[in-house]
C-alpha cells in the first residue's frame, strides 16, 4: 500500500473536510500502534475478552468423506460474538476512545459487525449507532435483538433494496454530519483510505496465528488457504501472512448467488468493473447503463456490490484466485459441516467450506487446505428453517 492505494485501487474520494478528518485518523493510528500501552491493551482484550488465539481445527471426518486432501478450519467462529468482526472492532473502538470520540457509527449486513461493535461500545462506554438494511433486519432478527440488548441504536434503512450497500450509504451520510464527535467504524476492508488498511492490519492476527499453528501441526505451510469474500475483511486477514509465500495458493470465494445474471450474485471480482464507489476505487458490479447493480447472496454479509481495493489488486497481479460458489453449494456445505463435524457455519463461511470440500476431492491426501471459518451460523438457523429447508 502506498499513499492509500494498492496499485491503482483504493484512494480517498471524499469531501475535503472529511479527508482531513480521515488523515487525522490515520495519523493517530500510526502513532498509537507504536505505543506499548495501546498494544498491551489491545492484546489483553484479544486474549481475555475476545478469546484469542482461536484454534486451527483438523476436520478428520469431513476430510475422510471427500477422500482427498486434509481440511483444516481456522475457528474464527469461536471469537466472542461469534465471528472475525470483533478483531477490527476492538481496535477501532480503542482508536475512538484515544481520539476522544463520544460515538461510533457503523453499518452491518449479517449483523456480526454490528453485534461486535455494539459489544465493544458497551464495554468501553461509547454511544453506538448501527445502520442496517430492512431486508437484513428481517433475516438476522436474533443479532438485531442482541445489538439492542447491548444498548445500540438501530437505524433501519429502507432506501434501495434495503441491504448492506444501502446501510453503508446511510452510515456514511450520518458520519458526514457527525464526524467531529463520532468515528465511523467500517465493517470490512472497504471504503476510503485509511479504512482498508486499518481493517486489514487489525484482521491480520488471523493469518499470523494460522501460519504458526499449521507449522506446529504439520511442520510445513498449507497448500491452499481459502476464505469467503464479500467486502473482504476475513479473507485479507488470513491471506496477509501468506502473501509472500508463493508456494501457498490463496483462494477467495465469492457468492454466485442465483447465477451469473446482473443482480443475481455478488461476485464482484469476477463480474465487476473498475469504478469509484463509496469513496474508493475498486471493482464494482454495474448494470448495462453504468449504474451500481444490486447484489444478491443468501448470505447477508456477502451481498455487497463492491470489494476491498486490495482484493482487486491481488486479483490483477494474479496472487489470489477468485472463484464462485452459488447458494445451493453453500447450503449443502452448511449441512455437511454441521452433520459431519458438529460445527454450524455462518452462511458466509459456508461458501469457503463449499469450495474447500470440492477442492479436496481433486487433491491427493498429502495436500493441506485451510478454510477460514469466519463466523458461526446461529444467526442463520431461523432464516434457513423458515425459508430454505
Amino acid at each position: 500500500m502506498k499513499n492509500g492505494y494498492f496499485g491503482k485501487y483504493g484512494g480517498c474520494y471524499v469531501p475535503a473536510e472529511i479527508k482531513t478528518e480521515l488523515d487525522e485518523l490515520y495519523s493517530q493510528y500510526i502513532a498509537l500502534k507504536k505505543s506499548k500501552a495501546f498494544r498491551d491493551e489491545l492484546n489483553y482484550l484479544r486474549k481475555y475478552y475476545q478469546g484469542r488465539p482461536t484454534p486451527l481445527y483438523y476436520c478428520k471426518k469431513l476430510s475422510e468423506t471427500t477422500g482427498g486432501a486434509k481440511i483444516y478450519l481456522k475457528r474464527e467462529d469461536l471469537n466472542h460474538t461469534g465471528a472475525h468482526k470483533i478483531n477490527h472492532c476492538i481496535g477501532e473502538a480503542l482508536l475512538a476512545k484515544h481520539m476522544g470520540k463520544s460515538k461510533i457509527i457503523a453499518e452491518t449486513g449479517a449483523g456480526q459487525h454490528g453485534l461486535a461493535i455494539a459489544t465493544v461500545c458497551a464495554l468501553m462506554d461509547i454511544k453506538c449507532e448501527i445502520h442496517m438494511g430492512a431486508v437484513d433486519i428481517k433475516k438476522q432478527k436474533i443479532n438485531v435483538e442482541k445489538m439492542k440488548l447491548l444498548g445500540a441504536d438501530i437505524v433501519e434503512v429502507t432506501d434501495g433494496d434495503g441491504t448492506l450497500k444501502d446501510a453503508v450509504d446511510s452510515a456514511l451520510n450520518s458520519y458526514l454530519n457527525n464526524y467531529k464527535d463520532a468515528l465511523y467504524c467500517i465493517g470490512s476492508a472497504v471504503g476510503p483510505h485509511p479504512f482498508p488498511t486499518l481493517v486489514k492490519e487489525f484482521q491480520s492476527v488471523i493469518g499470523k496465528e494460522t501460519k504458526a499453528q499449521i507449522k506446529r501441526a504439520q511442520s510445513r505451510l498449507p497448500d491452499y488457504v481459502v476464505a469467503c469474500v464479500g467486502g473482504g475483511s476475513n479473507a485479507i486477514g488470513i491471506f496477509d501472512a501468506f502473501i509472500k509465500n508463493s508456494e501457498v495458493k490463496l483462494i477467495g470465494v465469492e457468492a454466485l448467488g442465483k447465477g451469473k445474471a446482473i443482480g443475481d450474485n455478488s461476485a464482484t471480482v469476477n463480474y465487476g468493473e473498475e469504478d469509484i464507489y463509496q469513496g474508493y476505487r475498486s471493482k464494482v458490479l454495474k448494470t448495462p447503463d453504468g449504474k451500481v447493480s444490486d447484489a444478491y447472496s443468501v448470505a447477508s454479509g456477502l451481498d455487497y456490490p463492491a470489494v476491498g481495493p486490495e482484493h482487486s489488486y491481488l486479483n490483477e497481479i494474479g496472487r489470489v484466485q477468485y472463484v464462485t460458489v452459488d447458494d445451493k453449494q453453500a447450503l449443502d456445505a452448511f449441512y455437511a459441516l454441521s452433520r459431519t463435524e458438529g460445527i454450524i457455519p455462518a452462511l458466509e463461511s459456508a461458501h469457503a467450506v463449499a469450495y474447500a470440500i470440492e477442492l479436496a476431492k481433486r487433491l491427493d491426501k498429502d495436500k493441506i487446505i485451510i478454510a477460514n471459518l469466519s463466523g458461526r451460523g446461529d444467526k442463520d438457523v431461523e432464516y434457513i428453517i423458515e425459508n430454505l429447508s
